[in-house]
């Protein structure tokens, strides 16, 4: 009742303010109109009980005066608002005409279906479909109407009414469950029709629901699926999710779902193939682990995405159907990691996606990624950058394409956000030699004149402390001399996981020294967990691990552990696992999942310190920033 209380306040505020305004327009402005005006401030801030008071003892007062009928109407108001309409009906009764009609029909409507006279409030309330009535009080009109149509009858003209209202309402909750109620009740031809009419809305999703139930009731699992699979991989907000997931684990549960399988959807043919052979490699290393303690019934079954985003939707398909696996990895693309989210969120089949593809996790809440993305390393950059360095001026030395822009702006909106800035930014073209513009522009010298040195004159310090270059070792190999040759060198040199690179030491060499970039995954941590990882790889394969294995590594890894749990019993316990997965030990770091279905780690940190990499431990911060000392 109390909720009932507070959402029919807020209903008719807006119409209230409107109306304290047209009337304040035209009457001046005396103590009666002062003191009404007080009470409405009063129903406004939804203390009924002072406003009440106030409105009664005005109208006992002040008979005649033109300002009555406003206080009536305020009246009538808080006791539709309290479920009070006879009350409410009396006071609109004393109403005339002309004052604020659609209002008073508003609220007389109202107060009709509440009493169960349904043909009476229509005859009130479908005339108003053409008034000027907005927002919260349309929904309050719209959904009175369907509740009306619905007792009459006439589901349908109802079902599109609530829709319409609780499109409108800031509470759409009220409406949604008008209109649930209306679904359970009709039979299946009305749920067909509004499962069509309201495609893509709460309450054609909820006809779904209720044809999925009726299906599943009458043994007809695919028929039920199909329905399910649909509500699924819709991402509008719908209040009976939960029901429908529930279904799902409940058919899941009687089909063939097989509980010790997994599937892998990987580029292993192809221009990327080398990059799906390295993560089944990781991936492998870490099933091996899983049987080697004792558990040799999970197996991983690989399928091959190529470079086509249906191949790898249809690769999700076969594994979630025909193989039964309970989760699905992978994708590494862009476009096909795209395609196998929105098929594994249709189909209700958790996967953890590799690809660092913005958006994947939007997609819906059965879609996970493990990766590492631009967004997670400029957060940690920035962050170390002025929380620990106090470091506050920055430029931006960037390359025109696409990551190397998205790094930049990200870093900047971090920067910005912690409260730092970025004074200069200069972009150059992929394929770029010679740096000499771009860096005397970050100077804010003059690209054409010579340099201050050749002119026999002091160099002006740089007008900034860091210099970011979101690229790769080779190209680092060209700045950084280029950097020292020019004198930018009292500033702290930062970048990405695209520093972490032998070449990065033979290319660019002392003129990297005191560089800090930043990484998901650092092969020569003391990390006693990573180290482990590393011999073993060696071991296995030969080779050095690369962040793709120590990813593919942690996501079967943490997915072999969720399966072993009792309380993982079918796809729908298994979303829920990892959506609540907190402080997993990976080789990548502590694993948890945020809020969207992101996989996140503290990343790490590397200084580059006598010719070597260092990782930094920002906790004990064993290993400082060094000027650059050329």
């Amino acid at each position: 009742m109390l909720a009932a209380l507070v959402i029919f306040s807020g209903l008719l505020l807006p119409a209230a303010a409107q109306m304290s305004s047209q009337q304040g327009d035209s009457r001046t402005a005396g103590p009666e109109a002062l003191e009404v005006r007080r009470a409405g401030d009063l129903y406004r801030e939804g203390n009924l009980d002072e406003a009440l008071r106030r409105l009664r003892g005005f109208v006992i007062r002040n008979p005649h005066s033109p300002w009555r009928e406003q206080a009536y109407l305020y009246l009538s108001r808080i006791f539709h608002d309290r479920n009070s309409c006879d009350e409410a009906l009396l006071y609109l009764d004393r109403l005339e005409q002309e004052s604020d009609a659609d209002m008073a029909e508003l609220v007389r409507g109202s107060c009709l279906v509440q009493a169960g006279r349904y043909a009476q409030a229509l005859e009130h309330l479908l005339p108003l479909r053409e008034s000027d009535l907005e927002g919260s009080d349309r929904a309050l009109l719209l959904g009175r109407i369907g509740q009306a149509r619905a007792a009459l009858g006439q589901p349908l003209q109802a079902l599109v009414s609530l829709n319409q209202a609780a499109e409108l309402d800031k509470y759409p909750e009220r409406w949604l469950g008008e209109a649930h109620r209306t679904l359970r009740d009709a039979d299946n031809p009305v749920l067909e029709e509004a499962s069509f009419m309201l495609r893509g809305r709460a309450v054609g999703q909820d006809a779904d629901l209720q044809l999925a139930q009726r299906a599943a009731d009458a043994n007809q699992n695919d028929r039920a699926l199909s329905l399910l699979s649909r509500i699924m991989a819709d991402p509008t907000p719908f209040p009976y999710r939960d029901q429908a997931r529930s279904l799902l684990a409940r058919i899941d549960g009687g089909s063939t779902v097989s509980r010790n399988a997994l599937g892998v959807v990987l580029p292993l043919s192809g221009r990327y193939e080398s990059f799906g052979e390295l993560v089944r490699r990781g991936m492998d290393l870490a099933l091996e682990l899983h049987h080697q303690g004792g558990d040799s019934s999970p197996r991983l079954i690989y399928r091959d995405s190529g470079v086509d985003a249906a191949r790898a939707s249809d690769a999700v398909a076969t594994l979630a159907g025909a193989e039964g696996v309970m989760a699905v990895a992978g994708p590494l693309t862009g476009e096909a990691s795209r395609s196998a989210a929105l098929q594994a969120q249709r189909l209700g089949v958790p996967l953890v996606s590799l690809s660092p593809r913005a958006g994947l996790p939007e997609v819906g809440d059965f879609v996970f990624r493990n990766s590492l993305t631009n967004e997670q390393q400029a957060r940690t950059l920035a962050g170390y950058a002025v929380e620990d360095l106090n470091l506050y001026r920055f430029a931006i030395l960037a390359p025109e394409e696409g990551q190397g822009r998205e790094l930049a702006d990200l870093f900047a909106a971090q920067v910005e956000q912690k409260g730092g800035r970025v004074v200069t930014r200069q972009d150059y073209p992929p394929d770029l030699t010679d740096f000499r513009v771009q860096i005397k522009r970050l100077l804010g010298q003059d690209p054409n004149a010579p340099a201050p040195q050749a002119r026999g004159e002091k160099p002006s310090p740089p007008p900034f402390d860091a210099l970011l270059i979101p690229d790769y070792a080779e190209m680092i190999g060209l700045i950084a001399p280029q950097l020292a040759y020019y004198d930018l060198t009292d500033v702290q040199l930062l970048g990405i996981n695209g520093w972490n690179s032998p070449q990065l030491l033979e290319r660019a060499g002392r003129f990297v020294e005191g560089a800090i970039f930043v990484d998901g995954f650092f092969a020569d941590s003391p990390d006693p967990i990573v180290r482990e990882f590393v011999s073993l790889y060696r071991e296995t394969y030969g080779d050095e691990p690369s962040i793709l294995e120590a990813q593919a590594f942690d996501t079967a890894g943490l997915l072999l552990y969720l399966l072993g749990r009792p309380d993982v019993a079918n796809r729908e316990d298994l979303r829920r696992a990892l959506a609540s997965l907190r402080n997993y030990p990976g080789v990548t770091g502590n694993l948890f999942v945020d809020d969207l279905g992101e996989i996140r780690r503290e990343l790490f940190l590397i200084h580059v310190e006598q010719g070597a990499f260092i990782q930094i431990d920002r906790e004990r911060n064993r290993a400082l920033p060094m000027p650059l000392d050329f």
